[in-house]
């Protein structure tokens, strides 16, 4: 079979105006809906069937597993194969994994194939983060991660209340059918919508396995200390996330029911898309010089929990908080431009995999601390830790006009130059629209 050619990539045109990203941003879209439908519908069924709580919060938190156990080691496979083969081929995998939950299996079963599942969720996002920057250059790069980010944001809110008035109106089975047609759907966009490329990493493939892949990754990430800076910098949202955690028994403690939980859960994301918003109209030199000052304001307001604020101070605090959280636009966008093409979607995956790994630490311990001291207590020490880490980050590795930085304005600068091809006015419709193959 033939394929589609990469198409040159405009700056000017925006990030909108690629059918590339539209077709990326809509199955990450419909990725993140699958997942919240998956959680959402087994747990009622697994509950319907078993009638134990622990069972169902036992196969709720099974989803999060991979990450830590399976993630670091998949994600290379961004790098080893083409990258739309293995967002295709992991969305139709998990679109058969969905299908086999409908069966009348025991409890272990289910596990193990929810376990399969969100184990193909690791590959995928490491090559749609790859995929990312090779569908827009320079600053259309930054314009498409926020766009992205802000969707996926909402996409976690309106998938879990999609997802709970799918199961509601249909049934955990039927949504489960529903929610592997997501899947074929995501398939079907990415096959059609995003450009057959090459292998970023072929030589790996042939010659070695997926963990030394990890381990060259590993050495590779954490052996440069601007990359480092960076890695550091995007797990500091352990931190960050106490509060969503924590939400439901600040409410409680403030004597509120459901609607202001809601409102706390969403102050953060709003905060996080205005600060984008403001962040992608800033140069990028001056981006990366404020990435350590707003690593520090996304800690310093949660210190303010520590006088038990009512509802709407909480609110103004939180959506500060997600507002110095933008600067992981910054930071993701020097990360790109650090990390060479052939490695990105090991890097991405090492990345993403801590991301998950020490969120899900740092929720268990907030947990667990709130039965010692109370829950304002715990997110102000969350805010306090993480302060601590900001400024320590803003002083050395992200110190600006230091080192590190003048590194990373380099490595992206010379990512964008050798990125950006020139326009030609021989490229046509006719031209891209040769037939693919995955």
């Amino acid at each position: 079979m033939s394929r589609h050619r990469a198409q040159p990539r405009r700056n000017s045109r925006g990030a909108l105006a690629s059918g590339e990203f539209q077709a990326l941003l809509a199955a990450a879209l419909l990725s993140i809906v699958g997942d919240q439908l998956t959680r959402v519908a087994l747990a009622v069924l697994v509950y319907r069937r078993t009638g134990s709580a622990l069972l169902t919060a036992a196969i709720y938190s099974v989803s999060f597993l991979p990450w830590a156990l399976g993630g670091p080691f998949l994600a290379g496979l961004a790098d080893r194969f083409p990258r739309r083969t293995v967002m295709v081929a992991c969305d139709l995998g998990r679109m058969l994994l969905v299908l086999a939950l409908v069966l009348p299996l025991p409890v272990l079963p289910l596990c193990g194939l929810l376990f399969a599942s969100e184990l193909l969720a690791s590959p995928f996002h490491a090559a749609r983060s790859a995929t990312l920057p090779e569908a827009l250059a320079g600053d259309a790069y930054v314009q498409g991660l926020a766009l992205t980010n802000i969707a996926l944001q909402a996409g976690q809110v309106i998938g879990f209340a999609v997802a709970g008035a799918i199961v509601a109106a249909l049934g955990p089975a039927p949504a489960l059918v529903v929610d592997a047609g997501t899947f074929a759907l995501s398939a079907a966009l990415l096959r059609l919508g995003v450009p057959w490329r090459a292998p970023a990493n072929a030589g790996a493939a042939a010659g070695g396995s997926l963990l030394a892949g990890t381990r060259a990754g590993a050495r590779l990430v954490f052996g440069s200390p601007a990359l480092r800076g960076l890695v550091t910098l995007a797990w500091l949202c352990a931190f960050v996330v106490v509060p969503e955690g924590l939400a439901v028994p600040y409410a409680h403690a403030l004597h509120r029911g459901p609607a202001a939980a809601g409102l706390l859960l969403a102050a953060h994301p709003l905060g996080f898309v205005l600060g984008s918003l403001l962040v992608t109209r800033l140069l990028p030199d001056r981006r990366l010089r404020l990435m350590g000052c707003l690593a520090v304001v996304s800690c310093l307001p949660l210190l303010g929990f520590a006088a038990r604020p009512g509802l709407g101070v909480a609110v103004v605090l939180l959506v500060i908080s997600g507002l110095g959280s933008a600067y992981n636009l910054p930071a993701n966008a020097a990360f790109v431009g650090s990390v060479p093409k052939e490695h990105r979607g090991q890097a991405f995956g090492l990345v993403q995999s801590g991301i998950f790994v020490f969120q899900g630490v740092a929720l268990l311990l907030a947990g667990v601390a709130t039965t010692a001291v109370s829950v304002p207590t715990v997110i102000a020490l969350a805010g306090g830790l993480g302060l601590g880490l900001a400024v320590w980050l803003a002083g050395t590795a992200l110190r600006p006009g230091g080192e590190v930085l003048r590194q990373l304005a380099t490595d992206s600068a010379t990512d964008s130059a050798t990125d950006s091809p020139t326009d030609s006015p021989t490229d046509s419709p006719t031209d891209s629209a040769e037939s693919a193959r995955t």
